[in-house]
C-alpha cells in the first residue's frame, strides 16, 4: 500500500502545483517558470535526501543508474515541463489535462514491453475509471475567463499550440517513469530521493545552459514580484510531488503509479476552487468525475489477493480476477 499512498500524495501536490503555476503563467513566461522551478528542485531533493540518510546511495549508483536517472530528469523536467507550461499558457489547465491522459497509456505500454509488468482485471478497471473521471469532469467546463468581470480580459484558448505542446508533455511525462523505474526498481523509498536529486541536477544543468545564452538572465529577472511568488510556490509543490513520485516508483510498478497520478486532475479542480475559482467551472459533473477517479484509484491501490480474501466471490470470478496479461 505504500506505493499507491505515495502516488496519491504526489498527485495531490501536482494538483496544487498546477493551480499555482496557472497563476504564474498568466503574467509570466515559460522560461521564467522553468528558471525557478527546475533549479529549485535540486536543493529540495538534496535536503530530504540528507534528512533521510540516503545521501550515501549516490556513491552506490552504477553508471547505468546515473544515465537512466539523468535521462528521466531531462525528459520530464526539461522537455515535458516546458511543453506543459507552453500548453497551459496556450489553452489553460482544464483543456490540457484530457490530452495529457495519453501519458498513462504510454507508461503502461512501455512498462509491459520493457519492464515485464503485468495487468490484472482489477488494474484494468482502475485504469479505465481513473482516465474516465477527468473526462466526466470536463462536461462542466466553461470558457476560461467567462466568469470574470467585464473589466478583465477574457482568456481565449489557442487550441493548435495547446494540443501540440500538451501531446509533447504527455510523451515526456509518460516515458520518464520507465527510466526511473528501470533505475531504482525494488529499492527502498528513500533511495527515490537520491535518484530524484540526480534527475533534477541533470535537468538543472540543461536549464542553466539555456539561461547562459545572451539576454536570458535579464528576461528572467524582469518578472514581477507577484509572478515570482506564484512560480516559487509552484516550484516548491512540484519539487515535493516529484520526490513522492520517485519514492512511489521505487516500491510500486509503473502500471500502478502512473494511473493513480492521473487523479492530479481531481486535486487540480479542488485547489482551483480556492485559487483560480474565476477561471474554472464547478458542478455535478465535476463531483461525479472526482468520485469515479477515486474509485478507480482505490481499485489500483488494493491487490487481487486482498479482494479474493475479503470478498466471498464465486470460483468463476476468482479465476477471472487472477488473470494476468501478458
Amino acid at each position: 500500500m505504500m506505493g499507491p499512498l505515495l502516488a496519491f500524495a504526489s498527485a495531490a501536490l501536482f494538483g496544487l502545483n498546477s493551480a499555482s503555476m496557472r497563476r504564474g503563467v498568466l503574467t509570466g513566461t515559460v522560461l521564467q517558470g522553468m528558471a525557478i522551478s527546475v533549479p529549485l528542485g535540486v536543493p529540495i531533493f538534496f535536503v530530504f535526501t540528507v534528512a533521510a540518510g540516503s545521501l550515501g546511495m549516490l556513491r552506490e549508483f552504477t553508471g547505468q543508474t546515473y544515465v537512466l536517472l539523468a535521462a528521466a530528469g531531462v525528459i520530464h523536467f526539461v522537455f515535458g515541463r516546458y511543453c506543459n507550461y507552453r500548453a497551459i499558457k496556450a489553452m489553460g489547465a482544464n483543456l490540457v489535462r484530457p490530452v495529457q491522459q495519453l501519458n498513462v497509456i504510454l507508461s503502461l505500454v512501455l512498462a509491459i514491453w520493457l519492464l515485464d509488468e503485468t495487468l490484472t482485471p482489477l488494474r484494468l478497471m482502475g485504469i479505465c475509471l481513473v482516465i474516465l473521471g477527468p473526462m466526466i469532469m470536463l462536461r462542466d467546463r466553461k470558457k476560461i475567463g467567462a466568469n470574470s468581470s467585464k473589466s478583465k480580459p477574457v482568456f481565449t484558448p489557442n487550441f493548435g499550440e495547446g494540443i501540440l505542446f500538451a501531446t509533447g508533455s504527455a510523451l515526456g511525462f509518460g516515458s520518464s517513469a520507465i527510466f526511473i523505474r528501470a533505475a531504482i526498481s525494488g529499492a527502498d523509498p528513500t533511495v527515490g530521493m537520491a535518484g530524484g536529486t540526480v534527475s533534477y541536477s541533470a535537468a538543472a544543468i540543461v536549464v542553466l545552459l539555456v539561461l547562459a545564452l545572451p539576454g536570458k538572465i535579464s528576461h528572467v529577472t524582469a518578472m514581477s514580484r507577484v509572478t515570482a511568488k506564484w512560480f516559487l510556490l509552484s516550484a516548491l509543490f512540484i519539487g515535493l510531488s516529484q520526490m513522492l513520485r520517485f519514492m512511489a516508483l521505487s516500491v510500486a510498478p509503473v502500471s500502478v503509479v502512473a494511473p493513480i497520478q492521473q487523479t492530479t486532475t481531481v486535486f487540480q479542480v479542488i485547489f482551483a476552487w480556492f485559487i483560480n475559482r474565476e477561471h474554472e467551472a464547478f458542478g455535478k459533473w465535476v463531483l461525479a468525475g472526482i468520485f469515479v477517479s477515486l474509485v478507480g484509484a482505490l481499485a489500483l491501490s488494493i491487490s487481487t489477493d486482498f479482494v479474493i480474501t475479503h470478498l466471498d466471490l464465486p470460483q468463476s470470478l476468482i479465476d477471472v480476477a487472477r488473470w494476468q496479461w501478458p
